[in-house]
Formats: C-alpha cells, structure tokens, sequence
C-alpha cells in the first residue's frame, strides 16, 4: 500500500504526487508479487529520437517509456526546434526535424540538466546545421566518463573541436567524410557516436572493437529503416556506407532488459514472484544463467518472463562486462540477493570504476560486503582486468534492517529500495527522484507489486 505523508504528519487519502515524491518510507518483508510491464528500453530510445535528427521526414517511435532521460532528450529536440508530439498510442512519439535550428550553450545546458545525451547531438547537427554545442556533462556518478572517444571520434570525421569556458563547439567547416575508427575499448556510447556520425559522412567508415549490445543493434535497425547501409562483421567490426539523405522512420523500440532483470533481482531479493511482461529470453541469456545459478527460478513466456526464488540462494562469482558479457548495470541490484545467499559471493566490475561505492549503505542496514578498490586476482576469472576495476564480497545471509539512505545514482537508487524492501523495520529513502531516468512509473509498479510504502512531503 503507498499513502503521501505530508510534513505536518497528516496523510493525504487521493492519489499520492509520485511524479514529484524525493523521499520514501519503506516498510520491508513483504515478499513483491505480481506483473510490472516493461517498455522500450532506455538505452535505445534516447538515441533513436537524437537520430530523427538525421531524416527529412516525420519519425514515429514507439513503445517510448515515459522517464526523466526521455523528457530531457524531448525538451533538447525542442529547443534545436524538432517538433515532437505524442501519438494516440501510448508511448508513441511524433518527431518532426523539418524546423530543426541551431540553439544556445544556455538554452542546451538549462534543458540537459544531468543528462550526458547532449553528446550524441554533434554528429546529426553537424550535418544539418555545421556546428554542435555540448555544455558540461553530468550523468550519474558512478566513475570517470570521458569524452575523448568522442571527440576523437569527430575529429577522424573531419569536425573541428574548440574548447571555452561555456563547453565545447564542434564544426565541420569541410565537411565529414568517412574515417577508419578503432576504439580502444567497446564503448557503447562512442560506437553510437560513429553509427550517428558516419551515416551522412560522405565514403566509408570501418569501425573496430565497436560494441555490440542489443541497443546498439536495435540502433543499426533504426537507421537501416531510415536509408542508412552499414553491415556488422565479426570481430566487432561495423561498416557504415555514407548516403546523401535519410528519410523518418516508423520503429518498436527494443524493450529494456535493465529493468527486466532488476525487477528479477527484486522478487529474487524479497522472496517474491515478478512477471515482467515484455521481457524477451535471448537478449537476457546471460542474466538469466546468472540469476539460475544464483538459486532463481525462471519460466520464459510468449509475452514476457516469470521470476521467482528457486529452492534456495546460492552465492555465485560475477564479473561484469561489455555485450554479450554481464552488463554492468545487472550488477547492483543481484548484489542485494546475494547479500541473503548462504556463503561468500564476487562481483568484479570491470566497467566502472566507481559503481560499488552505493554498497557502503547497503552495510549500514547490515550487509556483509567489503570492496577492493583494485579489485582482486582469482584463478577462475574470464574477463580481461582492467586498472579500474573493483571487486566486491559479500558474506551470507545476513539480516538486513531499515536504515536512512540516500540515493546516489540510477541503478544503486533501485538497488536501495528493493534493499529496503526486503528489510526488517522501516528505511527511508532519499533522493529517489533519480530513478526516474531510467524506471517509467516506478512508485506505480512498486505499488501494483504490493510493497509497503509511503511517500513523504
């Protein structure tokens, strides 16, 4: 049950203002039970709008969830004079780029707020205006992003990079043309860079060690549908053949295996049972190894996947990495399972180098979990260490208790409140409004899944 709980104390019986609550109450051990429908998955649908940038027709994107990134990506379309409306369908976006204009670095910085999404504007507005602006970046803070893939990146294209105090500003006073591009690691937000670059750029582009994540696919599939020739060879080796237009597109966005699988981390964690309707099995197959040898229980249906505990927990060994290795973002909310599975568990996280610091909070409601800031050396592991990596142990079972946490980013936010749901007592959660970004309805499900909470004014 959820009611709002006001600061005078008194509590407000209509519907509480979700889409503004910042704070929790959360009362744990209730098991979560029940269905939360999973949309199109954030990872794809921010890009794919950036891409209408590129068409001299109308797009029309489906199965939009409606979060926070979305809404900034929207208000950035707007302000470079993209018109974006919503179809009768929900969840479906009109975007017409036949208005689009240059913008300010005041008009861009005001609406990208913590968004790192401005970056991804350079290429199509190169092409369709001659310059990109980018102010400073934020995003969540879980370690160093750099952007020198990306400029880099342009800079092979033949952009012009230029550094001042308001951010950076990119030309292409000749022109882009094809480039050779090898990444020095598979980074899903430069190979995106290239994929929306080159597509225009006049010759061919090779691009090597290119990620290949299902959104990235789902990405190629986009701009295939919008003219674009690009051929993914083995190896991580993409080719993209340079055209003269492309034309809107019509495209059901891939649905979002992050939330998926925290909504399975979540029933595994509170002893629960979450069907996550739209999940698909092939673009989870190594989660879905994972969550099985951690003592979950899984049953893959026609329209989604049903998810619940096996006949007990087991501590497992985990070492994240990029597609089709265990996604970094799988990681923080299995932490909360394991810290309830008998023995000692591993998660090495070789994509970040700050993504385990949210486990410090998840100690003080009573976990077991010590971080090697330089990770550790084991006989059985598969991935590559990386100098920034980190690894985590975690001892179980351990009771966990109610505690006043705050959230610190996306996927640690989630990771606290199913922490706190599967808590003894009452937590209060903070700054939830964070998990927005990524999680459509998020208060919405949790309540249509039976947690007890309330949202505090």
């Amino acid at each position: 049950m959820s009611t709002l709980v006001t600061d005078s104390g008194d509590q407000n019986p209509g519907q509480p203002d979700w889409e503004a609550a910042e704070t929790l109450a959360i009362r744990g051990g209730r098991p979560l039970r029940g269905t939360v429908e999973v949309k199109g998955a954030k990872n794809l649908v921010t890009k794919a709008m950036v891409a209408a940038l590129l068409g001299e027709t109308t797009s029309t994107l489906r199965d939009v969830p409606m979060i926070s990134d979305v809404k900034v990506v929207r208000s950035l379309l707007e302000v470079h004079g993209v018109t974006v409306t919503e179809g009768d369908e929900e969840g479906t976006l009109h975007l017409d780029p036949s208005g689009a204009v240059a913008a300010h670095f005041e008009e861009i910085d005001a609406h990208a707020g913590a968004s790192r999404i401005p970056i991804l504007f350079c290429g199509p507005l190169l092409h369709l205006l001659g310059e990109a602006l980018i102010p400073d970046l934020g995003g969540c803070r879980i370690g160093d992003r750099p952007i020198n893939f990306h400029m880099d990146a342009l800079r092979a294209f033949g952009a012009v990079v230029d550094k001042s105090y308001e951010g950076i500003r990119i030309t292409a006073p000749n022109g882009l043309h094809g480039a050779s591009i090898e990444l020095p690691y598979p980074s899903v937000g430069a190979t995106e860079q290239v994929l929306l670059t080159a597509v225009r750029a006049k010759g061919v582009t090779e691009l090597r060690n290119a990620a290949i994540e299902p959104e990235i696919m789902d990405l190629i599939a986009v701009l295939q549908k919008m003219g674009a020739i690009i051929s993914y060879e083995p190896n991580r080796v993409i080719f993209i053949e340079g055209v003269d237009k492309l034309v809107g597109y019509d495209h059901r966005a891939i649905f979002d295996r992050n939330e998926a699988a925290s909504w399975a981390c979540a029933a595994l964690a509170t002893d629960g049972e979450i069907f996550a309707k739209g999940a698909r099995q092939q673009d989870m197959l190594t989660f879905l190894n994972v969550f099985r040898k951690a003592g979950g229980w899984f049953d893959v249906r026609e329209d989604g996947i049903l998810f619940r505990r096996g006949d007990a927990l087991k501590p497992v060994m985990v070492e994240t990495d990029v597609h089709p290795g265990f996604m970094t973002d799988w990681q923080q909310p299995l932490i909360v399972a394991l810290t309830q599975a008998p023995g000692t568990s591993t998660v090495h996280e070789t994509v970040y180098e700050n993504r385990l610091g949210f486990t410090e909070a998840l100690n003080k409601m009573g976990a077991d979990i010590t971080v090697h800031p330089k990770g550790i050396s084991s006989p059985d592991r598969r991935v590559p260490r990386r100098s920034l990596e980190q690894a985590a142990v975690i001892n179980g079972p351990t009771p966990l208790h109610g505690a006043d946490v705050e959230v610190p980013d996306l996927r640690g936010g989630y990771s606290y409140v199913i922490a706190a749901l599967a808590a003894e007592g009452e937590s209060t959660v903070r700054n939830i409004g964070i998990i927005r970004r990524g999680y459509e309805k998020f208060l919405e499900k949790l309540t249509a899944l039976d947690a007890d909470f309330d949202v505090v004014g």
